[in-house]
């Protein structure tokens, strides 16, 4: 049997979206896949790896540059490849309640690694958080909070592990961003 390599890269300014990508990694692990997690800035090449889930925080409205950058850098490397993206940011339970688009700039790295699939999850906001949402909550207009839902992020990521298959390839082709039974997203 081949051992399927999975490189979850992953760009955020808080750590919620590196929780999220270590997570994924971790399920992916536990289905037996071989699976590296890095910043999407500190990986310099994509080959030998036989599969990627690329995630971002958003901020403004915007996936962070070093995704983007990861997108533009890697995208013809990763055609033919299954690929998958995630995004983190809402800072209410949004993402729990509906199925929640890619904003442009992750649409457009979407395309550009020829992902199969989106899937937005909440984010969280520390005491400590820097940028815009630090200094409203630093001015009291909101408090910390964690977003992110585990349930999902493992159910996703579980279905990811059944679409790649023993063999490295998707086993059924199909483009992945909601629960398996078709469900609203959680």
């Amino acid at each position: 049997m081949v051992t399927t390599r999975v490189l979850v890269a992953y760009a955020t300014r808080n750590r919620a979206t590196a929780g999220i990508a270590e997570r994924i990694g971790a399920d992916l692990i536990s289905a037996g896949l071989d699976v590296q997690v890095a910043p999407a800035k500190a990986v310099h090449t994509v080959r030998g790896y036989d599969a990627c889930v690329l995630g971002s925080a958003i901020y403004a409205g915007r996936w962070e540059h070093d995704a983007r950058e990861f997108a533009d850098r890697f995208g013809d490397d990763l055609a033919g490849h299954p690929v998958w993206v995630f995004s983190s940011g809402p800072l209410d339970r949004s993402a729990e309640e509906r199925d929640i688009p890619p904003v442009d700039t992750a649409r457009a790295a979407a395309e550009k690694v020829h992902a199969r699939g989106h899937r937005t999850f909440g984010g969280r906001l520390r005491e400590d958080a820097r940028g815009f949402f630090g200094l409203a909550r630093r001015m009291g207009r909101r408090g910390a909070a964690d977003y992110r839902d585990e349930q999902a992020i493992d159910s996703w990521a579980h279905e990811l592990a059944r679409e790649l298959g023993a063999d490295g390839s998707p086993t059924d082709g199909s483009p992945t961003g909601r629960p398996p039974s078709g469900e609203p997203s959680s």
